[in-house]
């Protein structure tokens, strides 16, 4: 005997109503599960469906069956994700810089539809962030892709580094077309940076990822083998103030103890950190010193010295000196 069309789509159907329309509190009968699937063209018997979600269970599907005198059904219990996991996903989406507004409504869209049709409605959050701006490059999901492959199969990538202007638009940088060997995505501070080998400068160098436009692969092998040899991305990334570069020195700076979990944050709790008294203490670190790391310091203010070498306390001095000239009372 033919079996009646729609018959091996039966089980997938049943998979879908199950997770996007049950959970605990909303179970689907079984009169209810031959009607959807009447609708879809697919005609069913009770003894069937019986037999369909008893090899499901054995399948390996979290399927309960709740009985009770209305009739009780079938709800799907075991989902990928809890309702919690899925709340802490959409907040990390909505309050991510890197993440643009529209692609951020089709990914939490998606995620709603792990959480099945009853809790949906609970992913409808809003994250507040102060001063948050959302990037605008829509390109940069396949950028960051491109940036893993070249890595992966260790090949360099050329691009277009972009600035903004006066308009708010993101506009290729004179001269900026790249080549570049990638090594490592770092994520700092709400934004993603590569940092790659410049063949051509023969240095390191640093790129925000949402300004990196038209990235594709190119044929030639990565270079900097040597340069990022001994290189430990989360260290480098702390000693690295706003991913600007900058010489390398290491620095012994005093703060006093309330401002412990600032350092901390900063240099991260390997950091070499000692106590000189009741009131205050010293870390001594490895920094890029570039005018971002002055301004790290100046920002928490007088309370944070530059202890040694001395040349690199003399240049904060001469530049918080040259601040102070550049301003008009």
């Amino acid at each position: 005997m033919a079996k009646a069309p729609g018959q091996k789509l039966k089980l997938l159907y049943i998979v879908k109503m199950l997770e996007e329309n049950t959970d605990e509190q909303h179970p689907m009968s079984t009169a209810e599960i031959i009607s959807r699937l009447d609708a879809n063209g697919i005609h069913s018997e009770r003894k069937s469906i019986y037999d369909d979600i008893e090899k499901l269970i054995e399948f390996g599907y979290d399927i309960i069956r709740v009985q009770s005198r209305l009739g009780g059904g079938y709800y799907m219990a075991g989902r990928e994700f809890e309702l919690a996991e899925l709340k802490l996903l959409v907040d990390a989406v909505q309050s991510s810089r890197f993440i643009t507004t529209k692609k951020s409504r089709e990914l939490i869209k998606k995620l709603e539809k792990k959480a099945g049709k009853h809790d949906a409605g609970k992913l409808q959050r809003q994250v507040y962030v102060a001063g948050r701006i959302k990037t605008e490059n829509e390109s940069i999901y396949y950028n960051i892709d491109t940036i893993h492959r070249a890595i992966q199969e260790n090949r360099q990538i050329s691009f277009t580094y972009m600035d903004w202007n006066l308009q708010k638009r993101l506009m290729p940088r004179a001269g900026g077309e790249r080549k570049v060997s990638p090594w490592a995505l770092i994520w700092r501070e709400e934004n993603y940076y590569l940092a790659a080998y410049d063949e051509t400068d023969d240095k390191i160098k640093h790129y925000r990822v949402d300004k990196m436009g038209k990235v594709t692969l190119t044929d030639e092998p990565r270079a900097g083998v040597a340069q990022f040899a001994d290189v430990d991305p989360a260290s480098y990334t702390n000693r690295t103030f706003g991913m600007y570069g900058g010489r390398e020195e290491i620095v012994t700076m005093q703060f006093p103890k309330r401002l412990i979990g600032v350092v901390l944050d900063r240099f991260g709790k390997d950091s070499d950190i000692r106590s000189m008294g009741q009131d205050v203490f010293r870390v001594r670190a490895k920094v890029a010193v570039s005018g971002q790391f002055f301004g790290w310091l100046a920002g928490i203010g007088p309370d944070a010295e530059i202890v040694s070498p001395e040349p690199v306390a003399v240049e904060y001095k001469d530049w918080l000196t040259a601040i102070l000239k550049n301003m008009s009372c």
